[in-house]
């Protein structure tokens, strides 16, 4: 499988943390569907010095370029504004 380094900066407006807030379980139930599919790697919140979450980095992995694009049409956190930018790059994670 092709693996993926996703790391996503939210929005910075007023609003951006309770718009996160709101989407986050929709998020979550899409990384537990990822995780029972085999796609899902790891992935958390990324914090600023408060504490606050800021953004997301995720290690996902899939078959097909296909597969990593059907998945950024359907993420939460892409559809519903929360990540205002998203890169995407090859990754391999270490057999240690």
């Amino acid at each position: 499988m092709n693996q993926y380094l996703i790391t996503a900066y939210d929005y910075t407006d007023e609003g951006a943390l309770d718009r996160r807030m709101g989407v986050r379980p929709h998020h979550l139930d899409g990384a537990v569907a990822l995780k029972a599919s085999g796609n899902y790697i790891l992935g958390g919140a990324m914090l600023n010095d408060e504490g606050k979450m800021i953004g997301s980095v995720m290690v996902l992995q899939f078959e097909s370029e296909e597969g990593l694009e059907a998945w950024k049409k359907s993420e939460p956190y892409i559809t519903q504004k929360i990540w205002e930018t998203v890169d995407v790059k090859p990754f391999r994670v270490a057999q240690v």
